[in-house]
């Protein structure tokens, strides 16, 4: 298998599922440049506590490549099996024309890296040309299904459990258990005045509770980049909250790196919207879910309806954390471990493959309506990103630069 990631989120995802494999099965992981390619700080923490090929073992991480490096070397791997740990329209470049052509033909996985409710069709729309769709709970698998029979394309939907949820063991002492961990979200809440409230609650839990450590735990610094856009960086706002004097500058502490070691600390856990709440629940860390905002599809917190870990900012500033149900955990998540299928899915493909009886899946966004939409996708691909950043100012430059290939 090979496995190709563009974002930290995905990369993440993606040495977790490698790192699951049999050990018989040859790996190689590797990271296409776009603009949001994750930065050598971020690619360690992703890949911490893995030891999948290019990983772990050596102490070695993935290298970032190009679209044509990233051609080359599937070729030179033959792989039986891409992984494509991307972004959507990344994922139909890749599928469409990067890798497209090579022999024999591989299998084409991809899949979502993370809280997948309600399922979109964008995200299986990216994603038709893949013959396998990764997610990670019956009611995912079920709403994706759907999606699939309706729209077309795309192959088949399978069920595998979080890779990171078994990264980490909550074994700290219990006088090491000194830490609320904050996790952001890039996209929600949008607006800064609702990111400061946040800010604020947590700037009065260190107040109220001397004994913790409040800890702001990032997905990027302020000049890194992430999977998605965050229009008010939270370090950046507490910068310029605390030279207002609105909160004591030294009253929260931010910080980056593996989550699953940030949680071997935890007393408790909040979020707005994170993937990483699911991690803190597998550790059995104490969490809230803040409802302040709403819960909805927009929030990306639909899921945690039920779950007993929905609360407010009051609940924050007086460090009221919870547990989900039993219930709540069967459906959604932490599903028996007999259910995953992915693995034994892929193998049966492979093995479709080498005895030819392989039908490729077909994308259903072949066709000229889409063309300058790939066009635009493959630009952040073959454009260096300092010269995408850039914008409309660097117009001659790129048409320029395009002209060489």
């Amino acid at each position: 298998m090979l496995a190709v990631a563009d974002s930290d989120s995905y990369l993440k995802w993606a040495a977790g599922l490698l790192n699951n494999l049999p050990a018989s099965w040859t790996t190689e992981m590797t990271v296409v440049r776009t603009p949001i390619a994750p930065s050598d700080s971020q690619i360690a923490a992703a890949v911490s506590g893995t030891t999948s090929a290019g990983v772990g073992e050596k102490g070695t991480q993935p290298s970032v490549v190009s679209s044509r490096q990233l051609r080359k070397a599937a070729e030179r791997f033959r792989p039986d099996v891409v992984l494509l740990a991307c972004t959507g329209p990344v994922v139909d470049v890749l599928a469409a024309e990067v890798l497209s052509g090579l022999r024999p033909r591989p299998v084409f996985v991809s899949g979502l890296p993370g809280i997948s409710v309600p399922a979109t069709e964008k995200a299986w729309l990216f994603r038709s040309a893949c013959d396998l769709f990764i997610v990670h709970s019956g009611r995912e698998v079920a709403e994706f299904s759907a999606i699939g029979r309706q729209l077309g394309g795309g192959g088949s939907v399978a069920l595998a459990r979080l890779p990171y949820l078994d990264l980490g063991k909550a074994d700290a002492p219990n006088g090491d258990r000194d830490r609320v961990i904050f996790a952001t979200q890039a996209k929600v809440p949008y607006e800064r005045e609702e990111r400061e409230q946040i800010l604020l609650s947590l700037a009065a839990l260190a107040a109220g509770r001397s004994d913790l450590d409040v800890v702001v735990k990032l997905r990027a610094r302020d000049s890194e980049r992430q999977t998605h856009n965050e229009r008010h960086h939270y370090e950046r706002l507490w910068n310029e909250m605390a030279a207002e004097g609105r909160v004591r500058q030294d009253a929260v502490r931010f910080a980056a790196g593996p989550m699953h070691e940030h949680l071997t600390h935890a007393a408790g856990f909040v979020t707005v919207s994170s993937t990483a709440a699911l991690e803190a629940i597998a550790q059995r860390v104490p969490l809230l879910v803040l409802s302040d905002f709403g819960v909805s599809a927009e929030m990306i917190n639909l899921v945690f309806e039920g779950s007993g870990c929905l609360g407010t900012m009051d609940d924050l500033a007086k460090g009221d954390f919870r547990m989900p149900t039993d219930a709540w955990c069967q459906a959604n998540y932490f599903h028996d471990a007999a259910a995953n299928d992915w693995i034994d899915k892929i193998s049966a493909l492979v093995s479709e493959s080498h005895a030819g009886t392989f039908v490729p899946a077909t994308s259903v966004l072949d066709g000229p309506e889409h063309t300058s939409a790939r066009r635009r996708a493959r630009l952040r691909l073959d454009v260096p990103p300092t010269v995408l950043r850039y914008g409309y100012r660097a117009k001659r430059q790129m048409r320029r630069y395009l002209k060489v290939f």
